[in-house]
């Protein structure tokens, strides 16, 4: 036991001459905005889509734009990753006839508006833009979503795996060594203000995340919904997953995939999305977008279907992330929404289906 007013060195974190930071338990952070802009440069440039099937050729170009901030935090070895980008790149099409022959080339933009710690577990919206708005413009700007999309989303996810380790700091991290003991250090005093400069530093990020996190939830509101039909679940999960019927009852266009992961786009494209969780006659968990909302935000439908008795389906619908404005400033969008869903889809349903109870 250390005498009293010495303490015990293996519990001390002194000031080193030499400037080192011990086991990394000082607070430290690292700008990664460059470092950012390298790896998903490199992550996104010059891939390969489409290679000639359905004589369509397509290939990613460079990344034209990463904006936003990126930076890790490093505290008692403790990697806290911090970062909200929007990433453009640019994309090039090529459509052939049987012979080889070019029948047009275009040229694109692809946009990711938000990529952002807060939603690490989630991929991001992508945006698919074409230059030529021609029917063959629109069949590569189809191709471009269902095969490039795809691959686009997985080279992020490297990239926010690589945030999660630590980024630019990790090589950092895990290469700093303890120097010898013989190695003169300060007064263990000294160490007092620099521990608490560093705890302040990480009680002040710390409230800094958590008030971004409820700042972007601000305006934003849930819809909750429970509805009763006179049907088996299972023939509700099909009507609401298959698109067929989505364009008979609804009198508008429709494309659904039945695939995790798949996207789908209803009321004449109006609303967009993809499929995040899906259980047969049970749950369907989706991702869903309104053309008129803002920039890079997204909603999560969740639709329960319940079978007390047979014959009987109740349907809980719970709605999240409903933003209460549109992009025009509309303050209408929440109970819009909510009209929606009552009267254009699950009104429609008992009308046409003869579901009514």
């Amino acid at each position: 036991m250390a005498k009293y007013g010495e303490g015990d060195k293996r519990w001390i974190v002194e000031e080193r001459p030499d400037g080192t930071n011990v086991h990394n338990w000082h607070w430290s952070e690292t700008n990664c905005l460059e470092w950012a802009r390298g790896v998903l440069t490199k992550l996104l440039s010059d891939l390969t889509l489409l290679d000639g099937e359905g004589d369509l050729f397509v290939r990613t170009k460079t990344v034209e734009k990463v904006d936003g901030e990126a930076y890790v935090n490093i505290r008692k070895g403790k990697i806290i990753p911090g970062y909200e980008i929007s990433v453009v790149l640019s994309w090039e099409g090529d459509a052939r006839d049987s012979d080889g022959k070019s029948l047009l080339k275009v040229d694109g933009t692809v946009e990711i508006p938000y990529i952002a710690d807060e939603n690490a577990d989630e991929d991001p919206e992508v945006k698919v833009l074409v230059k030529d708005d021609g029917p063959i413009g629109r069949r590569l700007k189809e191709a471009m979503l269902s095969r490039g999309k795809p691959v686009i989303l997985e080279k992020v996810r490297v990239f926010v795996e690589s945030m999660a380790k630590g980024g630019p700091a990790r090589e950092d991290l895990e290469t700093k060594k303890v120097a010898p003991k013989n190695q003169a250090s300060a007064p263990a005093a000294a160490a007092a203000p620099a521990a608490a400069s560093a705890g302040k530093k990480e009680a002040e990020a710390a409230e800094k995340k958590e008030a971004k996190k409820k700042k972007k939830k601000e305006g934003f509101k849930t819809i909750s919904m429970t509805e009763k039909f006179s049907c088996r679940a299972k023939d509700m999960y099909e009507i609401l997953m298959d698109e067929n019927r989505w364009k008979g009852f609804t009198q508008s266009n429709a494309r659904i995939s039945k695939e995790v992961g798949g996207e789908f786009s209803i009321f004449d494209g109006s609303v967009t999305g993809r499929n995040v969780e899906l259980q047969e006659g049970k749950l369907i968990v989706q991702k869903w977008r309104f053309g008129s909302w803002p920039d890079g935000i997204q909603s999560t439908v969740t639709l329960t279907l319940e079978e007390p008795e047979p014959g009987l389906t109740v349907v809980k619908l719970t709605h999240t992330d409903v933003p209460e404005e549109d992009r025009y400033g509309n303050a209408t969008v929440v109970e819009n929404t909510e009209r929606g869903w009552r009267d254009l889809i699950f009104h429609k349903i008992r009308a046409v289906f003869g579901f009514g109870i």
